[in-house]
């Protein structure tokens, strides 16, 4: 049976986070709120969130730890409670509410692949970060030695649980902006299907980034080269599996 709910992690986005929770209320899903400790205003808006309602939950880190951190958090919460997919969704408004439908539905018609979204973006975005993704994109494709992943930043996706789980404590990803790059590529190495659903998305202008610049992509340069290391000692079955024959 598929159980899908949905985890956002949430650090100092308390103006759009309710923007975020009544869409995905409206599709019947439980909604895991991991608070990645944010300052006293966002907590108490979050604790308004769930005191509103039953079927919004309210996890709370002691102090920020990361948006990955915050994500594994949610998910080792949300398959604990019984669930079997968890939708992720970034708590700042990015992300277009009216594409809920179409990934609950791709999920539920392929319950074992990871559906993952493909941004389709709007003149919000700002040209160096579009550009810039496409670093990512390359060596996302190198440490594949595939095409299969074409955009592994997008923060709206479904995870079927009992695959994702083992990757979170065997080889955990990256516990930042690292995260969502990297367990695809460790999902695709172990051979996870996984399905793109296009899915509009948007920067508001008063939206809030927690990217820092030297930081996170240093630790992105990390990550990139941990996965790259690892692409090498697959190399021979990755290109079997590109080839079709036996590893």
């Amino acid at each position: 049976m598929t159980s899908v709910c949905a985890v956002i992690p949430v650090f100092d986005h308390e103006h759009a986070v309710g923007s975020m929770v009544a869409p995905l209320r409206r599709q019947g899903l439980t909604v895991f709120l991991v608070d990645d400790g944010s300052g006293s205003s966002c907590a108490a808006a979050l604790k308004r969130l769930g005191d509103a309602d039953a079927n919004v939950r309210l996890l709370r880190l002691p102090q920020n730890q990361g948006k990955g951190a915050a994500v594994m958090a949610g998910l080792t919460a949300a398959a604990a409670a019984g669930f079997s997919h968890a939708l992720q969704i970034d708590a700042d408004g990015q992300h277009d509410p009216m594409d809920l439908p179409r990934f609950i539905a791709a999920v539920r018609a392929d319950p074992l692949s990871l559906v993952c979204g493909r941004p389709v973006f709007d003149a919000s975005i700002p040209r160096h970060r579009f550009y810039l993704r496409y670093l990512t994109h390359a060596m996302v494709w190198l440490n594949t030695l595939s095409f299969d992943i074409p955009d592994s930043m997008c923060g709206l996706r479904v995870y079927p649980l009992a695959v994702v789980l083992p990757i979170l404590t065997v080889e955990p990803p990256g516990r930042r902006m690292d995260f969502d790059s990297e367990v695809l590529v460790r999902l695709h190495w172990r051979g996870v299907r996984m399905q793109w659903v296009p899915t509009r998305v948007c920067y508001p202008a008063d939206g809030v980034s927690h990217f820092r610049l030297l930081r996170d992509n240093w630790l992105i340069t990390r990550m990139h080269t941990r996965l790259f290391i690892g692409m090498l000692r697959r190399s021979p079955r990755l290109l079997a599996r590109k080839l079709g024959v036996a590893a």
